[in-house]
């Protein structure tokens, strides 16, 4: 049996409660494996070099001679050390080391957004490179999609409801059929919707977008991951709510004693989550968390907006299970949609908004919100049709094994002490450069060249993260395009440098 994945927890800076909702600590093993991780990517342990015997290991550490063997063999499985027969472990030559994230530690207070700094500071993002574009999360590689099958769904919906083309959609929640297969679908999140709950909206987007309407007024504080998606930084904005960044782990996600904590000491009015394969970081929460999420949330009446649109990025993955499947008093209000896993040209999504169901569908009536009949019925048609989780499964395979390469790209020309997140599926890494590196300086190197990438200040509405970066693989994955992230990390090398010889202390 493979070696369980390590932990990527380290303790945050500012001391948090212990609650009965503290995931557990990293095991001896991985706490062993991440301090000789440091150690090599430090340079403490050079390259070539010999480690301690086992034996030494375990007597130095207090721990048993199984303890250090599984640490070892963690370490070699991430390509830092290798064995050699009757010799021990030995630090390998010619790859560095790229440690895993950290838990984030924003500052425990919430913010107002500015639109115009945030505009001003991002305007070139609307110029996408020429080259190479890693800034987008939308997917658009043909070869992930059956666009063939697309057009004879949506050609048999324009025949089979062709007068819906010169009449108003009366159907203001949607149409039976979509809502019939969005409640199917849920089923494989683990959440037993009955479909006339289930109201269609244009976009996942819009549907977050008319949940906060309905729990939230101009001032309130919503509760969501830091780093977090951009675009739910740009909807609190355009409704006038403060932002309440929470400490979150790279791979388990939000920190529950953090929010805890927040809801102790803040008026939070919601929490706004992506609980699996958050944006950008990737994180997933574990079931165990997504249960205590919810019972946390219900026995203070407060409502979780949860945002599935990449659960079904897991496939077959049990993790793919939804915050939802835990609701039982109707305080989570999830939110999907299938652009990134059946067609990004399907703009449409869909809301479960459990006790603001009401709200949410006079919400939409009175915004003119009503959906196209005609895409609806083709999305209908796709969802229902066998190929859909067969096709996830061959997805979810292609995008771990892009994200895979983009790794070992990270890891061979990025500058040494980046560190870069691991998640199990999905289009994007996100990446933090050595402390002090200015990302909009490598931004501006880049776009030179041709190429783009999410600066880290765009995911939060703090000051933090300029040493950031989110790469986005949902377009080509060729070899131009994976030349050009070496690129993008040969230049990380040039800021790093930079910074380094400009500073008073490099003479």
């Amino acid at each position: 049996m493979a070696a369980p994945p390590s932990p990527d927890l380290i303790a945050t800076e500012q001391p948090l409660p212990d609650t009965p909702f503290k995931g557990p600590s990293p095991r001896l093993y991985a706490q062993l494996a991440q301090r000789l991780a440091r150690l090599i990517d430090s340079g403490a342990l050079k390259a070539g070099s010999r480690l301690p015997s086992i034996r030494e290991l375990a007597a130095n550490e207090g721990v048993s001679i199984s303890t250090v063997n599984q640490a070892l063999r963690q370490l070699e499985e991430q390509g830092l050390v290798q064995a050699k027969p009757k010799a021990g472990y030995f630090v390998r030559r010619g790859r560095r080391a790229t440690s895993t994230l950290v838990t984030t530690t924003p500052p425990l207070r919430s913010f107002t957004l500015e639109a115009q700094r945030r505009s001003e500071s991002f305007a070139t993002l609307e110029q996408p490179g020429d080259r190479a574009c890693f800034d987008g999360y939308l997917p658009q590689e043909s070869d992930l999609f059956d666009e063939e099958r697309l057009r004879i769904a949506m050609g048999r919906a324009s025949r089979l409801h062709r007068q819906s083309l010169t009449r108003y959609n009366n159907a203001d929640m949607g149409t039976p059929a979509l809502r019939q297969a969005v409640a199917r679908r849920a089923l494989h999140m683990g959440c037993t919707l009955a479909a006339e709950h289930i109201i269609t909206t244009a976009s996942c987007t819009q549907a977050v977008s008319l949940c906060l309407q309905a729990v939230t007024q101009p001032g309130d504080v919503v509760a969501l991951e830091s780093p977090t998606y951009f675009g739910y930084i740009d909807l609190l904005e355009a409704l006038g709510l403060r932002a309440l960044e929470i400490p979150t782990h790279p791979r388990n996600g939000i920190s529950l004693p953090a929010l805890e904590l927040a809801l102790d000491t803040q008026p939070v009015k919601a929490v706004l989550l992506a609980p699996t394969l958050s944006n950008p970081l990737g994180s997933v929460m574990p079931l165990a968390n997504k249960q205590a999420l919810v019972r946390l949330l219900t026995a203070r009446g407060l409502p979780l907006i949860e945002d599935v649109v990449f659960n079904d990025l897991l496939a077959s993955d049990e993790r793919r299970k939804a915050a939802k499947a835990f609701d039982t008093d109707g305080f989570v209000m999830v939110c999907g949609s299938f652009a990134k896993t059946l067609s990004p040209g399907l703009r449409l999504g869909w809301v479960e908004a459990g006790r603001w169901r009401d709200t949410v569908a006079n919400r939409k009536r009175l915004q003119g919100a009503a959906t196209n009949v005609i895409l609806e019925e083709a999305l209908a048609d796709l969802l229902t049709q066998g190929f859909y989780e067969a096709n996830l499964r061959r997805i979810n395979l292609a995008t771990r094994h892009r994200l895979k390469e983009a790794r070992h790209i990270v890891t061979e020309h990025f500058p040494r002490g980046t560190r870069v997140s691991n998640p199990p599926a999905g289009y994007a890494l996100w990446v933090e450069l050595p402390e002090g590196t200015d990302c909009m300086a490598l931004f501006r190197l880049c776009a030179a060249q041709g190429i783009t990438f999410g600066p880290g200040p765009l995911f939060t509405a703090t000051d933090r993260y300029r040493n950031c970066l989110r790469l986005s693989f949902s377009g080509a994955w060729d070899v131009p395009t994976q030349e050009a992230l070496a690129v993008v990390g040969q230049m990380a090398c040039r800021v790093v440098a930079s910074a380094d010889t400009s500073h008073p202390m490099a003479a």
